[in-house]
């Protein structure tokens, strides 16, 4: 190693790698060091010599034979003046007898240059001053027995003589390349551009390591490939060292110790669920949904690409659902980096993130060293005084610790990000999305940052990229902004029949208590749906388990059931202290976090510490310790947002503070609001309305209530829904109305609303779970006393099979529209049961009009749709007595409305005109913006003939030119009932043009031609202008485009006023 210090490199500073240097033979340096560069090089010499080196370059990629002594000898040599000192002559060595490689041979075939290799990927380099003799024949670089070859790479190009004389006359450089296995990157070949085209960015630019002089002189030479020439004798190739496989960073021992204390610090906080419940003996292990987003299509879409949820059906969800031990898990060529766990309130994602941080300490999660658990309902969100290190360490459930030990752990974590998990839970506390990220930390270093700036860092990858960060909200809440840049999107089911069936086997150790609860329960239909939530569920078994389940009459809403738990709750502590606390404190606390959309009890009250404790030890209140850096300090936080929601409905409800006008401004139905505040508004609706209804005074609240003050509430609530149009709410508001008068349990509030119901309820985009089928439901019961019929609108609701059933069966529905699949799974469900009452029922009850395709899956529906039609008979079924008419809504389909646009439309348009003769009843046929071209307008000229019924058909902005267009000539002439035709926005030319007159005349039903921005010019203008001549029928032709003159259009107008420019 000394003689490294004894190499000169053109007097630049040499950047060495230990490593590198060490594989160099001693002999190698020693002959480096040995040979004498003359300072007075003759350049003429050099010349030549390059010119000679060059030439067997060439030689080597198409071998030629050798030249011979003599013609060496012919070579012209330059005279040395008198008096010029001869240059020292530099031992050389005789040149390998091989010739290299030819770029042909097989070897070297489909192999990219070493010069194409990414810098990332390639070692560090020394460049040493060789000659060419030297370089290529010295034996020192031939390796020892059994180690790998170095290589070398020539770093100068071939220059011209009049180049060479105005440098500074240094050798050539070469390049000595760490044997490591370097894996070879494709080389990228630009496709040709077209005239004037830029070539783009990636492709012209070049990356040059840092050489000698000549080098950067040469840069302006277009760069020649290089071809690695192997210095070993056997020809050893890269592909035949063993590979190498990657090694795992060391980990210090102070942080091995610190993840083991992590691990034993979760595997103790996450044991217990609410309640109390061990998570070993209660934890049901509910199934996840892989959700997917898409952008909109069709001629109603945004320009700008916005994405969008896609809405599964029923059977899809059951394919879609994720196990728990798969959410990390890469499905494709893009990792998981950005998850998101979507679930309403309840549900159970906090109980999910403690489970898979148990799975981690329990060795189950190898991919990650460290996971760190952020709670966001805990946490200041906007106060700016947190650093990166603060929050994981201090915010975050993690084990205390010193600051030399937190110091070693995060340049850990820094250094090896992609082993790390961080988990923000309950992700809707952080408030309004508005600007959040603009504003991000870019520093892991640095202080005064707010969390959601430390967030928005993270979520763009501005700190720590490459760890995994997982997201849990509710699904109506502030996350669905930031949908569209996550990577997975996973929906957390509710309980299924058979979970509420085993959790309440869990929760009572007796075995005749669960089988009398669950009984209950089961009886009990609406309190059996609020079970799908695990919350509510756990509620549900509280009450039984304090009560004699014999003789106790379960509650009927939801508000009855909330309340009658907090009930409980206080008066188990009132046993334990002796005391009954009031709460009225809780509950104005309660109404201020409503307003601010927080669970966060504020530091600055000041609260009673027996309150708080009454509150903890009643399950409404959570405490949790936050490490800061000015110390520890005790955070308190609602634990749930219904016992939140309900205190301050009390508060509402009971205060006179709040008058009949308040109380109706806040939190009663209207048709506008101007934010959208998903499940805070929703339970407090209901909880208000139900406590402003509920026969029986609540036992908690201390604050005294006046009779004619709840009187004169109820009187303009009533009011209020007296003049609430329904038919003007949106779906999702239309079923909050729904739940609202449900919790009320008024009779004369449930026939106001059904009086007042629209003829066709629409639900489409509402997600309909077991609890909302119930409540709709058992409202439309009134409809039969006031004599009302109703067509319900199910499309993308997500609607359970057996709601759907339950929702059909009812006598005042008269039509229903649902997903395509999951009717058809109805009718087969009712067939197995041999239910043909309700199979025939079904079936005339079914419809598809109007019918919008904005999926391939739609049209794929619709075919199988047809198919039953034709066949009569069910897909896995013999033929059925209830299809012997076929299905009356394939024949009563009267719009069909082809939305897929312009990626999709193509692909699947065969599809859709295979099933058009179908379609008797056909009388809009809507195509407009699918890319539809003259081989899809043949297709369509094929089947035109079999719609006799159709009325409109609209072809505009498509791709159709004048061979299309013949095409559909000769059919259009046989449209007997066509009145309106648009083909504008198309590439119809002066023959299609005259396609179109030719046939006109015979078109008498036609009204409407509109062919504007098309490509003909006033020659076919003329054509269609006589044509219109023939056709007294028609009401307007619009056929202004920039092709046709405008002072020939002007003429064609004043000739006949039916020609239209717009």
């Amino acid at each position: 190693m000394e003689l490294l210090h004894e190499i000169a490199v053109n007097e630049d500073p040499i950047a060495l790698d230990p490593q590198l240097l060490e594989l160099i033979p001693e002999s190698l340096l020693q002959d480096l060091i040995s040979c004498d560069f003359p300072t007075d090089l003759d350049l003429d010499a050099l010349c030549a010599e390059l010119k000679e080196d060059h030439d067997q370059g060439e030689a080597a990629e198409c071998p030629a034979p050798a030249s011979t002594e003599s013609e060496k000898e012919k070579r012209p040599r330059r005279k040395r003046p008198a008096g010029e000192r001869a240059p020292r002559k530099v031992p050389r060595l005789k040149r390998r007898k091989t010739a290299p490689l030819c770029t042909e041979s097989p070897h070297l075939k489909d192999k990219s240059h070493v010069s194409d290799v990414s810098p990332p990927l390639l070692p560090q380099l020394v460049h040493v001053p060789l000659t060419i003799a030297t370089a290529l024949n010295s034996a020192s670089l031939l390796p020892s027995s059994g180690a790998p070859a170095l290589q070398i790479i020539q770093t100068i190009n071939h220059l011209s003589p009049t180049v060479i004389n105005s440098l500074v006359p240094v050798g050539p450089t070469y390049v000595l390349v760490s044997p490591q296995s370097v894996r070879p990157v494709p080389q990228l070949v630009p496709l040709s551009p077209a005239d004037g085209a830029v070539a783009p960015a990636e492709l012209s630019r070049t990356i040059i390591p840092m050489s000698s002089l000549s080098d950067s002189t040469s840069r302006s030479q277009p760069p020649s490939p290089v071809t690695p020439i192997s210095p070993t004798k056997d020809k050893t190739t890269q592909e035949d060292s063993p590979p190498t496989t990657p090694q795992c960073p060391v980990i210090p021992e102070r942080v091995e110790d610190y993840i083991q204390q992590l691990k034993s610090h979760l595997r103790e906080t996450c044991s217990l669920m609410q309640g109390g419940l061990k998570m070993d003996s209660h934890y049901i292990d509910t199934q996840l949904v892989q959700r997917k987003l898409v952008i909109r299509t069709g001629k109603n879409a945004n320009k700008c690409l916005e994405k969008e949820l896609v809405v599964l059906l029923d059977s899809e969800r059951k394919k879609a659902t994720v196990d728990r031990s798969h959410v990390f898990q890469n499905c494709g060529p893009k990792p998981k980096r950005l998850i998101t766990v979507l679930g309403k309130a309840g549900t159970g994602k906090s109980t999910l993130i403690q489970r898979l941080a148990l799975d981690w300490a329990a060795g189950s999660l190898p991919q990650f060293q460290f996971v760190f658990l952020v709670n966001c309902k805990v946490l200041n969100l906007t106060s700016p005084n947190y650093s990166f290190k603060t929050l994981l360490f201090g915010l975050s459930t993690t084990p205390g610790c010193d600051e030399a030990v937190s110091e070693a752990v995060f340049k850990h974590v820094l250094s090896n990000p992609d082993k790390v998990l961080l988990v923000f839970d309950s992700f809707d506390d952080i408030g309004d999305l508005e600007g959040l990220l603009q504003s991000f930390a870019t520093s892991v270093t640095d202080s005064g940052y707010s969390v959601r700036q430390l967030f928005s860092g993270l979520f763009q990858k501005k700190i720590l990229s490459g760890c995994t960060l997982l997201i849990a909200s509710r699904p109506k809440d502030v996350l669905n902004q930031l949908l569209r840049k996550v990577d997975s999107i996973l929906e957390l089911c509710s309980f299924s029949p058979k979970d509420v069936e085993l959790y309440t086997s869990n929760y009572f150790a007796d075995a005749s208590k669960q089988e009398s609860v669950l009984r209950k329960i089961q009886s009990q239909k609406y309190i059996f749906s609020l079970c799908s939530n695990p919350l509510l569920c756990q509620f549900t078994c509280f009450l039984m388990e304090h009560q004699d389940s014999d003789g106790y009459t379960l509650p009927s809403t939801l508000t009855d059931l909330c309340q009658r738990v907090l009930d409980q709750h206080l008066e188990l502590t009132a046993k334990e202290q002796g005391s009954k606390q009031d709460i009225t404190e809780l509950c104005n606390l309660a109404w201020e976090g409503f307003k601010t959309y927080s669970s966060l009890l504020s530091q600055d009250q000041e609260i009673f510490k027996e309150l708080l404790d009454c509150g903890i030890n009643c399950e409404i209140l959570t405490s949790h310790t936050v490490c800061e850096e000015s110390g520890k300090s005790q955070v308190t936080y609602f634990a749930s947002l219904f016992m939140q929601n309900l205190l301050g409905a009390l508060l509402l409800v009971q205060s006179k503070d709040v008058n009949d006008r308040m109380l109706v401004a806040q939190t009663v139905l209207h048709h506008r609001k101007r934010k959208v505040l998903g499940e805070w508004q929703d339970v407090l609706q209901r909880f208000v309305i139900g406590s402003l209804y509920q026969k029986a005074t609540p036992h908690c609240c201390g604050i005294p209530q006046n009779s004619s003050d709840a009187q004169a509430k109820r009187k303009a609530v009533e009011a209020h829904l007296k003049n609430l149009n329904p038919g003007e709410l949106i779906p999702s508001r239309l079923l909050e109305l729904f739940h609202c008068i449900y919790e009320a349990s008024n009779a004369k509030l449930a026939k106001l609303l059904v009086k007042n119901l629209p003829d066709i309820l629409s639900f489409c985009g509402a997600h309909l779970t077991m609890t909302d089928v119930y409540v709709v439901w058992h409202l439309l019961q009134h409809a039969k006393g006031l004599k009302r019929t109703f067509s319900i609108d199910m499309q993308d609701t997500c609607v359970p099979l057996s709601g759907l059933k339950e929702l059909v069966a009812l006598d005042c529905v008269t039509s229903f529209r649902a997903p395509t699949m999951d009717t058809i799974d109805l009718w087969e469900d009712l067939h197995r049961s041999s239910d043909e009452l309700s199979l025939k029922n079904a079936i005339e009850k079914f419809t598809i009009d109007p019918f919008k395709a904005s999926q391939v899956g739609h049209i794929e529906n619709l075919v199988l749709l047809v198919q039953i039609h034709r066949e009569k008979k069910l897909p896995m079924s013999d033929a059925e007595a209830a299809l012997e008419d076929g299905i009356p809504a394939v024949r009563h389909l009267h719009k069909l409305d082809y939305e897929l646009g312009q990626q999709n439309g193509p692909g699947a348009f065969h599809k859709l005109t295979g099933i058009l003769p179908a379609l008797q009843s056909l009388q809009h046929l809507d195509l407009e913006n699918n890319k539809i071209g003259d081989r899809e307008a043949e297709e369509l000229a094929g089947v035109l003939h079999s719609l006799s019924s159709l009325k409109m058909l609209n072809l505009s902005q498509n791709c159709i030119g004048d061979a299309g267009v013949e095409k559909l000539a000769q059919a259009l002439s046989a449209a007997s009932s066509l009145q309106s035709l648009s083909l504008y926005g198309n590439l119809i030319a002066d023959s299609g043009a005259e396609n179109l007159a030719s046939v006109l005349p015979a078109m008498k039903s036609l009204l409407d031609l509109d062919v504007k921005y098309n490509k003909f010019t006033d020659v076919g203008a003329k054509k269609l202008s006589a044509a219109l001549k023939s056709s007294p029928s028609m009401k307007s032709l619009q056929m202004w485009n920039n092709c046709i003159p405008l002072g020939v259009f002007d003429h064609l107008r004043l000739q006949d006023p039916r020609i239209r420019a717009l």
